[in-house]
């Protein structure tokens, strides 16, 4: 379940000849900086790639975004399915430096969206970022999401009270850009 192609990428499970490439994404402080879960070493990049479950239908899981062209891991998707197909979709993502600022994120993304939305059918998807976060509140915002909420001081998070915000995408709101030709990102 959840294998996505893109015309750039493709969105798989996670193998454990992935775990120097996560282990080096994660590790990298500009991307450890937002992330709650940074492996303290390669030994703990392979015990999380072993814990993924290979064909996820509910919870919080991983995957691998690589590029097509030749399967080279540039980061990962971390998706929360929740059993009550009602409940709102969860995801957050992240990628090396080395590929940032190419819109990989937004494809990702994107891919996501029309498998949750169109294949799934889920009503709604959601993400939680750090305001600091400059460059992924502008991807969320391009990809058409709405900021919900800017909880202050909401979490406890690497030794200080951080900023939370919300942003969401409905699925009639993303078929409605689909059918307008709508393409951001």
């Amino acid at each position: 379940m959840m294998e996505l192609v893109t015309a750039r990428l493709k969105i798989d499970a996670l193998r454990s000849a992935d775990a120097a490439g996560l282990f080096a994404c994660r590790a990298e402080p500009s991307v450890a900086l937002y992330q709650g879960w940074c492996p303290a070493d390669l030994a703990a990049a392979r015990e999380f790639i072993e814990e993924q479950p290979q064909s996820p239908s509910s919870g919080w899981f991983q995957r691998a975004i690589r590029l097509r062209e030749n399967g080279t891991l540039i980061g990962d998707l971390g998706v929360c399915l929740p059993e009550d197909p009602q409940d709102s979709v969860e995801f957050g993502v992240s990628l090396a430096p080395a590929y940032q600022g190419r819109g990989y994120s937004s494809e990702a993304v994107r891919a996501l969206f029309a498998f949750v939305f169109d294949e799934l059918g889920r009503h709604r998807i959601h993400a939680s970022v750090d305001p600091r976060n400059l460059a992924s509140m502008a991807m969320l915002q391009a990809l058409g999401m709405r900021q919900e909420a800017h909880h202050r001081e909401s979490l406890w998070f690497k030794g200080e009270w951080v900023d939370d915000v919300i942003f969401a995408l409905l699925q009639q709101e993303w078929r409605s850009r689909q059918a307008g030709g709508a393409h951001h990102g």
